[in-house]
């Protein structure tokens, strides 16, 4: 498992039945968590003193209940800032396991030595985009809301990076692939965070199932002739890491390179266990 453990405002401090007990700065949030599903003794004096708490609904979906959170607070990782808010469907805005996945590919880039033109697609409020960039790649953010797209700059010039060569596209991220290739762009890595379910600015049907492995074969036609990484992150439960190492095995190992595949979790600072957190498959050169 890779594990996002280099976090020095956040935290997982406990979770018990079907929920998780976090530390978001100095604010203390109680969110829904699917994969905890066991029922410990909550004996942190979080549990009972928490700034705001996710409940799900038994008819889906859910609502949060305040008790004491502004409107938007800061989230720092390094050099990085990101503005955080309670989001609908139990989300603030960020997805801190992946720091590990920013931690390894800050590192390849910059080992690069090179200009590297990193492609992030479904890129959200931009934790990738904004790793990559500030490693000193080009960036290209696309993502079909225009509201996390504003929300993704907004994270750039709070981390300084109003000036970096980041391009922000609002737009289908199969529709885009597709334009790229015609316009005959390239890059040297790609990073992709697809949904299990979403609907394009259009309304595009995306079905991850369905969809994925065709999108995965698009972009190596967008590939450089010396390309860095392809990332995929899933938390889709029938995308297994051995699923997704398969998918970048068939496509990606035509050109050399290795694959590997993770479960990708924090640790929970209560009781030393690791929380998984979805899956990450990762081929590089």
């Amino acid at each position: 498992m890779w594990i996002a453990d280099n976090w020095k405002e956040y935290e997982v401090i406990d979770c018990s039945n079907g929920e998780k007990l976090e530390r978001w700065g100095k604010y203390i949030l109680v969110r829904p968590d699917p994969q905890v599903i066991w029922d410990t003794p909550r004996t942190h004096k979080g549990w009972k003193h928490r700034n705001a708490h996710y409940h799900r609904s038994n008819r889906g979906g859910g609502e949060w209940e305040f008790f004491d959170l502004p409107q938007q607070w800061d989230l720092h990782y390094g050099a990085l800032t990101f503005h955080l808010k309670p989001f609908r469907f139990k989300h603030t805005g960020l997805f801190p396991e992946q720091a590990v996945n920013w931690d390894w590919f800050t590192k390849k880039i910059k080992q690069a030595d090179r200009p590297i033109k990193v492609l992030n697609l479904f890129a959200y409020t931009g934790g990738a985009s904004l790793a990559a960039a500030s490693a000193g790649a080009a960036v290209t953010h696309v993502d079909a809301s225009k509201g996390m797209v504003t929300w993704a700059k907004e994270n750039a010039a709070a981390s300084g990076l109003s000036d970096a060569p980041i391009r922000w596209i609002v737009d289908d991220c199969v529709k885009f692939v597709e334009r790229e290739i015609r316009r005959g762009n390239h890059y040297d890595a790609i990073i992709m965070d697809p949904p299990s379910y979403g609907r394009g600015p259009k309304g595009e049907i995306w079905k991850i199932e369905d969809n994925i492995y065709p999108l995965i074969k698009l972009c190596t036609n967008l590939l450089s002739d010396t390309p860095l990484f392809f990332l995929i992150n899933s938390y889709t439960t029938g995308l297994q890491p051995a699923v997704l190492a398969y998918m970048l095995g068939t496509e990606l190992g035509k050109i050399g390179g290795t694959v590997d595949a993770q479960e990708i979790g924090l640790p929970v600072s209560c009781n030393g266990l690791i929380l998984p957190c979805g899956a990450s498959g990762r081929w590089e050169a």
